[in-house]
């Protein structure tokens, strides 16, 4: 993510003095929240389970739960970047390519 756009949420956050309530666990609640209504938007929608008719709700509801990321990322100190990388290395070794190329199963069931 850009830090232009990470500055922008924050800088938005900052002209409304909204950082003051901004606590781990109410953004933790707000994340979760946002992503209930990501998920409502693929409710119901039988067969079309890429929901091409929604995108825009998707887009905005995507949006949502990735701003309180970043606000939650700076309520704790963290460097969004360093713990994304951080998070694929360490997925890497739970996936390494030639056991999980093309297999959906968690890292736990993936052969030896």
């Amino acid at each position: 993510m850009k830090e232009e756009t990470i500055n922008e949420v924050l800088k938005f956050r900052e002209d409304r003095n909204w950082k003051q309530f901004h606590n781990p666990k109410d953004l933790a609640i707000s994340i979760c929240l946002e992503a209930a209504e990501l998920l409502e938007v693929f409710q119901w929608s039988a067969e079309d389970v890429w929901c091409e008719s929604k995108k825009e709700k998707i887009r905005e509801e995507l949006a949502d739960v990735l701003n309180y990321c970043i606000l939650m990322a700076d309520t704790c100190g963290l460097d969004m970047d360093e713990i994304i990388q951080e998070k694929v290395r360490k997925n890497g070794e739970k996936y390494p390519v030639e056991k999980a190329y093309g297999h959906k199963e968690k890292y736990t069931e993936l052969g030896t």
